[in-house]
């Protein structure tokens, strides 16, 4: 692994690669090079290889890269060569449908404990998962190991319910509520809107 700093934009493409080699996996294809991935992703050759540099060598001029191998290796680097457990903090129409989905298990991360404040959604289930209070989240957290919350709740209460994640222990944050949070230090909060996906698309129409 590297020693100094790596920037966080080219942590923010390793996933993007890793799932580029993942359909390519699925595919069967067994080598790929950076001008294939380039294609692919519309991200130039010489990017991914200085991206890839930060890590090691992954490959050898002339020949490539193994899809596998490094679809592994960057599972490795992301550290979602494992499952984590997964908070998910309000469970409205967005939660759930984030509680719904299938797409999360495959990827390293699995949604374990549900919590709304709403007392007619407590004791509902999703699944397998019984929605809890609040007020159980301390206990939940730190019983089943849990680092990462995702928080789906209206942008009034986002503040609070972070506060909280950080005060029993939760490391970091996807936050889809329109709001932006800051993190203390040590922690990390990457924020999700698709409103402003779509007004930055609106831009160029």
């Amino acid at each position: 692994m590297p020693t100094k700093p790596i920037p966080d934009i080219v942590v923010g493409r390793l996933p993007v690669y890793l799932r580029a080699l993942s359909f390519l996996a699925a595919e069967g294809v067994q080598t790929t090079s950076s001008q294939d991935l380039g294609k692919r992703l519309g991200i130039s050759a010489a990017q991914i290889r200085k991206d890839l540099s930060h890590f090691g060598e992954f490959g050898k001029q002339g020949t490539g890269y193994n899809v596998n191998f490094l679809r592994e290796q960057i599972r490795r680097i992301l550290k979602v060569d494992r499952e984590w457990s997964i908070a998910l903090i309000g469970i409205g129409d967005l939660g759930r449908a984030l509680a719904h989905y299938g797409g999360f298990v495959d990827r390293g991360f699995r949604i374990v404990a549900l919590f709304d404040v709403d007392p007619a959604k407590i004791g509902q289930r999703i699944g397998e998962l019984e929605i809890m209070g609040m007020d159980k989240l301390a206990e939940v957290v730190r019983g089943r190991s849990i680092q990462v919350a995702m928080i789906a709740v209206p942008a009034a209460q986002a503040h609070q319910v972070a506060e909280q994640c950080f005060s029993v222990g939760i490391k970091s944050i996807l936050n889809y509520a329109p709001i932006t949070l800051q993190a203390p230090e040590g922690a990390l909060v990457q924020h999700t809107d698709p409103v402003t996906h779509l007004q930055r698309m609106t831009y160029y129409l």
